[in-house]
């Protein structure tokens, strides 16, 4: 993919003004990490910033094992003129970033950016928050900061939900104890059920996930579960896009839908969570045959959507509506196209997260990943002072080396993630096969078996390499002339660099 084809202010098609911001907003960052960049007149102080038992407690399990009893002196942050208006802190986000200052340590901070990554390009996800607070370098640095605590100390995304996954749910939903019963309980039910799913890509490679509106009943599932099912379904659509792609697109069917089914507290949150903690990353929705009393109720929800989300929102009714995001070979039969897809959920197996065990291994593995984040941490801080220094052939040396540290990093992350994640039913069906590789179309065998699966067979090895397609960067739109066959290997090519191996593989038979 060429940068004519990158959407500006996305990785490979920065203008210079755009990368001076990103630089900028890294040396804020540095700043709150407590790293200290050559002519940088940042003074250490004798103490850490406060930490409260609460924030001590939450972390000790994070990614990079910053809840250990190591301490160190570091810089004391500056948060002069970073602040977001009124008219921007829709979510109290001045108050989250100022908690996150006070409450965690800067190395607990730097930590929990790497963390959140994931197979990101740590380069993405900056630009995700710049794009969104329109390039403002402050205000991007409050949102990224009230994100970071949202998942560490709110959410537990990482040490929580990720790690615990469908098993952590099941033991819950075991348990003696009345809350966890019935948060593990809830999990797994709309989990069972497939209220959403993920089932395959649009036109422009985009994962979709499915949600079936009439499957939510107002009061049978907790609000928590809820939202913890969600977040769950947000950070696996993350594992399986393909760079460049950094966004998904939801189906809302609203086929059977009644006034029982619409509850605004999951709404608010969905879209507080691509607001505010998941910027830039949603690309369409689509309302699909939704019946007349919603109109009214869309002329609520509208009402709390930002303008930039709101213009994404797209009604459908017909195959042919779907049509202009989604290959009618890949829309499903249900709604008149041809993908024979279902959804059943596969339970868990013995010995599935055993991975996660295996404490000696797990803490190789994590050591690698955390030497590759400190190599890339260097590096960034060369490119910034370099940049300060006017010498653009360091810049360009270090920008070189950054990409290729990223693309390690981005490539790490599977090598981590049997021993961070738990299994989860696209391990089980398929989907998710590991390694950084993507199916979103597997073969039922038999074909009575759990599927998100068109009924295809599966093509000869010899089939499968002459059909091979290399895309440098991009998913095509899978369309009836495209081999269904057709295997894409998704190979980003990031700031005119081509990667050595591809972030995640895509296979679309």
């Amino acid at each position: 993919m060429n940068s004519n084809e990158i959407p500006d202010g996305h990785l490979g098609n920065l203008t210079k003004e755009q990368e001076v911001k990103l630089r900028e907003m890294w040396a804020v960052l540095f700043k709150l990490f407590g790293i200290k960049l050559e002519g940088d007149q940042l003074e250490k102080t004798p103490t850490n910033p406060p930490e409260s038992p609460d924030s001590k407690r939450k972390s000790r399990r994070g990614f990079f094992g910053f809840g250990a009893a190591k301490k160190e002196e570091t810089a004391a942050p500056d948060v002069g003129g970073l602040t977001l208006s009124d008219q921007d802190d829709k979510y109290g986000q001045n108050k989250e970033f100022k908690q996150a200052v006070a409450d965690l340590k800067p190395e607990q901070l730097r930590e929990s950016l790497w963390s959140m990554l994931k197979a990101d390009h740590p380069d993405a996800l900056l630009l995700r928050f710049l794009r969104a607070r329109k390039w403002d370098v402050n205000k991007a640095v409050v949102m990224l900061v009230s994100t970071m605590r949202w998942r560490l100390v709110e959410m537990h995304v990482d040490d929580d939900v990720m790690e615990g996954g469908e098993a952590k749910a099941i033991e819950m939903s075991e348990s003696s104890d009345y809350d966890a019963k019935k948060l593990g309980g809830d999990f797994m039910a709309q989990t069972r059920m497939g209220k959403s799913f993920i089932t395959g890509i649009d036109k422009q490679g985009r994962p979709i996930c499915l949600i079936r509106v009439k499957m939510h009943k107002i009061g049978v599932h907790s609000e928590k579960s809820t939202e913890r099912y969600t977040v769950h379904m947000i950070e696996t659509a993350r594992l399986m896009l393909p760079r460049p792609i950094e966004t998904a697109v939801i189906l809302f069917d609203m086929t059977g839908f009644t006034l029982a089914n619409m509850d605004y507290a999951p709404v608010k949150f969905i879209i507080k969570c691509f607001e505010a903690n998941y910027p830039e990353s949603l690309g369409a929705v689509l309302i699909h045959q939704a019946p007349w009393i919603f109109s009214g109720i869309w002329k609520i929800i509208r009402g709390w959507l930002d303008p930039v989300v709101a213009a994404k929102v797209h009604f459908t009714n017909t195959t042919e509506d779907l049509e202009q995001f989604i290959d009618r070979s890949r829309i499903l039969k249900e709604f008149g196209g041809e993908d024979e897809a279902t959804f059943e959920y596969i339970e868990a197996q013995p010995g599935e997260n055993d991975a996660m065990k295996d404490t000696t291994k797990r803490e190789e593995v994590l050591s690698k990943q955390r030497a590759l984040a400190q190599e890339l941490q260097d590096a960034t801080k060369h490119w910034i002072e370099a940049a300060n220094k006017n010498d653009e052939a360091g810049v360009e040396s270090w920008k070189a080396k950054r990409e290729e540290l990223a693309q390690k990093y981005s490539k790490g992350y599977w090598e981590t993630d049997p021993y961070i994640r738990a299994r989860s039913v696209y391990d089980r069906n398929g989907v998710i096969l590991g390694g950084g590789k993507v199916k979103f179309y597997p073969e039922q065998e038999p074909k009575d078996t759990t599927a998100l699966a068109p009924s295809t067979a599966e093509p000869s090895t010899a089939e499968t390499e002459e059909k091979k397609v290399e895309t440098n960067g991009t998913a095509p739109a899978p369309t009836v002339e495209t081999e269904k066959k057709a295997e894409i290997a998704v190979t980003p090519e990031v700031n005119g660099v081509e990667a050595a191996a591809p972030a995640v593989a895509v296979s679309a038979n």
